[in-house]
């Protein structure tokens, strides 16, 4: 299959709302041969994620605002601007935004199609909307 260049202006692309968290899918499964998918996160300020997961899939993440607040395993590290983080495949992981201020994320998950997930993804967060991320004293807002 032949792939076609692909440009968006800012703010384009899918986008999937979860209460205080937003994805916006740029790069697709289907327009990269399945090779990977390309989104970015934004998060609320104090605000938790998903909660600790895993899936066969290698996610990569670039703090492009804020900073935001990564589980790998059972350890959890900030994130400020800039940072890098590689989660292979089938490790656990979880995100939040510990944060007063918003958060955000450039992801590619590989191989592609997780964005197949969404709508499921997204149902999940109406039922278990997400909450306050814990400070670092340990408390929630």
């Amino acid at each position: 299959m032949t792939r076609s260049p692909i440009v968006l202006p800012p703010g384009a692309g899918r986008r999937y709302d979860m209460g205080g968290i937003a994805a916006t899918f740029v790069a697709d499964g289907a327009e990269t041969n399945g090779a990977y998918s390309i989104s970015t996160w934004r998060l609320d300020p104090n605000t938790t994620g998903p909660g600790a997961h895993h899936h066969p899939e290698d996610d990569v993440f670039l703090v492009t605002e804020g900073t935001m607040s990564f589980l790998i395993d059972d350890r959890w590290d900030d994130a400020p601007v800039g940072t890098f983080v590689l989660v292979p495949g089938g490790t656990t992981h979880d995100f939040e935004n510990r944060s007063d201020a918003p958060a955000a994320v450039f992801t590619i998950a590989t191989p592609g199609n997780f964005e197949r997930s969404m709508p499921a993804i997204v149902d999940w967060f109406r039922d278990h909307p997400p909450g306050a991320a814990p400070q670092p004293d340990g408390t929630n807002l």
